[in-house]
């Protein structure tokens, strides 16, 4: 499931690395967004690899951004485990920007 969202970054937490039992060096990196909701208005992502966390380089903390996602959900033990696996994130302007702002900007006068 492809998913976005715009916010403002909060949070870069650490880096961590680690090595899977077959043996394969993984890292990532989790980036916490605050959407602006009412409810529940911070989520984190994660960006998995090297060539993800390339995307983190030159964001920092109070940038306003659009993301690009994946939801998904893993069983473990009889629970539920959910991921919001980040594939790209783009500085943007504020978050208040409205559908309305794109669309003028398309018109030819």
């Amino acid at each position: 499931m492809n998913l976005e969202m715009k916010g403002r970054v909060v949070k870069m937490l650490d880096k961590q690395s680690g090595m899977t039992k077959a043996g394969k060096q993984w890292m990532k990196q989790g980036v916490v967004i605050d959407n602006g909701a009412k409810y529940n208005s911070e989520v984190c992502f994660n960006f998995f690899g090297e060539d993800k966390l390339s995307l983190l380089d030159g964001l920092e903390q109070g940038d306003n951004v659009e993301i690009l996602f994946n939801l998904s959900s893993r069983e473990y033990n009889g629970n539920y485990y959910t991921s919001a696996d980040a594939w790209k994130i783009q500085k943007v302007g504020s978050t208040e920007d409205t559908d309305e702002g794109n669309i003028n900007a398309d018109l030819p006068f």
